[in-house]
């Protein structure tokens, strides 16, 4: 119990710490106060629309903002429509499973932009991403953080960018650890992050290896809480629609909580890598002290993600401002 008391403090320290670090030189959480001062409330009233016509609103725009910002930064390249002379990365087979209600929920919060004479075509797509996945996590119960702002939009969106920079499903810890510290991203970092889980969903062929051909004389992994299993199977039985999708947090999935964490040590992580923050020693210690705390929880999470939305951002020498997000 002391020795998780200690890393309690240690994680909360570190949390006001990566708030009070540096930002990177172009970013400001005023920068729209001349061009478009409402701009944080007219984003946010439209996602709160959004939010309230469907829940997924809140996993998909979250789940775009990781895959846009692991991919050539936080540039809003993940938007861009892929065209005849260019398959554009949302078109690449691990961005396929992005739900549609993350891109219609940018789009619709610069449409409210768009309305307002002074906002017109002065806000980064970029930003309109970040500002709004801000939104959806704290209306589905998580942490609010102050959104840092001046992304420029990027130039460039091609499949071929996406190969081997997004975690996969079956990632030990440290192929997590790898991937993530290419991004500037510590171990803590990348276990708070992986809290957003707790909002997830996954199709059935993401983990279906995990209870039925697992290396193991059951076929089942044995990190996997047996009850889990079975549910599993019974929501996702052999050959199931590729449609199929079912909640990663089988316990509070529309809640932003740290029940992700506290599932993990019941072995009720959907994925390997989900479960192995708990299995491997080097990472259980940070997973119980966020299952203990939610306020830990929370201040890290917000303090990764500004950390994360400061990767690969474009400026006006490498970038623009789109004035439709899906056309470079």
């Amino acid at each position: 119990m002391a020795q998780l008391n200690l890393i309690l403090v240690w994680l909360f320290i570190l949390s006001l710490c990566l708030y009070s670090c540096p930002t990177s030189a172009q970013l400001s959480r005023h920068h729209y106060a001349k061009t478009c001062p409402n701009v944080e409330n007219i984003v946010r009233e439209a996602v709160k629309k959004k939010f309230h016509q469907t829940f997924v609103t809140v996993p998909a725009t979250i789940r775009l903002f990781f895959h846009d910002c692991f991919v050539q930064g936080c540039d809003a390249s993940v938007l861009v429509a892929s065209t005849g002379n260019n398959k554009a990365e949302k078109d690449h087979p691990d961005n396929l499973s992005l739900a549609g209600d993350g891109f219609d929920t940018v789009i619709k919060a610069k449409e409210a932009l768009d309305a307002v004479p002074l906002c017109r075509n002065k806000v980064s797509c970029a930003d309109i991403l970040a500002m709004a996945t801000r939104d959806v996590i704290a209306l589905a119960g998580g942490p609010f953080y102050e959104v840092e702002l001046g992304r420029f939009d990027g130039l460039r969106s091609k499949t071929s960018d996406v190969n081997g920079r997004l975690p996969q499903p079956h990632f030990n810890l440290n192929q997590l650890n790898s991937l993530f510290a290419r991004n500037g991203l510590t171990q803590t970092e990348m276990i708070a992050l992986s809290g957003a889980h707790t909002v997830g969903f996954s199709h059935c062929n993401k983990f279906s290896n995990r209870v039925y051909n697992f290396r193991s004389k059951s076929r089942v992994d044995p990190t996997l809480n047996e009850k889990y299993a079975a549910q599993l199977k019974s929501m996702c039985p052999r050959n199931v629609d590729p449609r199929i999708a079912i909640d990663m947090d089988p316990t509070t999935p529309r809640a932003f909580d740290n029940v992700y964490f506290k599932n993990l040590q019941q072995g009720k992580g959907l994925f390997s890598s989900d479960q192995v923050l708990f299995t491997d020693p080097r990472s259980k210690a940070t997973v119980n002290a966020f299952a203990t705390s939610s306020k830990i929880f929370h201040a890290n999470f917000a303090a990764a993600m500004t950390k994360l939305g400061r990767v690969g951002v474009k400026n006006a020498q490498n970038g623009n401002i789109r004035t439709d997000c899906s056309v470079i």
